[in-house]
């Protein structure tokens, strides 16, 4: 069995959980280890479970707890809004995170983007000296989601221990594959082009009429604009061609989706905070912090960028 502690680099392991006893107990193993070390720990969690252990780990401030649900929900806001900005929070020590970012509930068009995120952690923080357990319900969750964690941790724990995973795959191949074409929009997605830049004041009057129309409110409203706005300014300043955005109501979401001939180059782009003095390279970060789900799709066709807002009748 791998030794319980830190290393000296990232360890990012894949907990196979059967049962709330096995998660606990898991949880206050990894916690003591951790605080053996000297490392920060983060416990982010969905918030069923995340009051639970807060009945079994130290309440003395040594550990610091946030809900996934809330601050994952797209899980492209994880590692830019709080595993790195955690990591910064403590220069010069350990970090030790429970991170669950995937758990039953999740809906079909959130895990590819949970996929793509245990992806990138492996490349984000390969530098940091951190460890990461992150758990899977295995019979709560579909056999290929669990499966995929195989595939997108270097480790795997379960009851008989901690082993290296024979399917973990190099992550930027991995994410290769991932970058999959998104499903066409509906036949009914009210669908609007546009090309220079004295016209994104019109792109988002559209937006925003069929938003309030959905439900939205003004809060979310001026979100959403925000967020297409960078995606179309983007096309503008970038491409030197026309983009289309395509809005439409599925189940209880509204989505918008800005398609242009770009091709995104880096996939960590919108994942990475930027220092404050930094000129630009913050579309894709905003974009992800106003969203409830940011999927896309990059080629040498160009890119389609999907925006996601739950609406009020979704109760989230």
């Amino acid at each position: 069995m791998a030794e319980a502690g830190l290393v000296d680099r990232l360890r990012h392991c894949a907990l196979l959980y059967d049962g709330t006893e096995q998660y606990l107990a898991a949880a206050v193993a990894f916690a003591a280890a951790a605080d053996a070390t000297g490392a920060a720990v983060l416990v982010a969690v969905p918030s069923d479970r995340l009051a639970q252990l807060r009945e079994v780990l130290p309440g003395d401030g040594s550990v610091e707890f946030a809900d996934m649900a809330v601050a994952g929900r797209n899980p492209g806001r994880i590692l830019p809004w709080l595993l790195l900005p955690f990591a910064a929070a403590h220069p010069g020590r350990p970090i030790a995170v429970l991170g669950e970012p995937v758990w039953p509930g999740r809906t079909s068009w959130e895990y590819p983007a949970c996929a793509v995120h245990e992806a990138l952690v492996n490349v984000a923080l390969a530098s940091h000296t951190a460890r990461l357990l992150c758990p899977y319900d295995v019979a709560g969750l579909d056999p290929a989601v669990v499966a995929d964690a195989a595939g997108t941790h270097p480790m795997l724990q379960d009851r008989a221990g901690e082993r290296a995973s024979p399917a973990y795959a190099d992550p930027l191949s991995l994410i290769d594959a991932l970058n999959v074409p998104l499903p066409a929009p509906p036949a009914a997605a009210a669908v609007r082009g546009y090309a220079q830049a004295d016209e994104l004041s019109q792109v988002r009057s559209f937006v925003a009429g069929i938003a309030a129309a959905a439900g939205l409110g003004p809060d979310r409203i001026y979100h959403l604009t925000v967020a297409v706005n960078e995606l179309t300014t983007n096309t503008v300043a970038h491409t030197g061609g026309p983009g289309r955005i395509a809005v439409w109501c599925e189940a209880d979401v509204l989505v918008c989706q800005v398609s242009d001939s770009g091709r995104l180059a880096d996939p960590l782009a919108g994942r990475i905070p930027r220092p404050a003095d930094a000129p630009g390279g913050r579309g894709l970060l905003i974009v992800n912090e106003l969203c409830d789900l940011v999927r896309l799709h990059t080629g040498p066709q160009g890119t389609d960028i999907r925006l996601h807002v739950c609406l009020p009748t979704a109760g989230r």
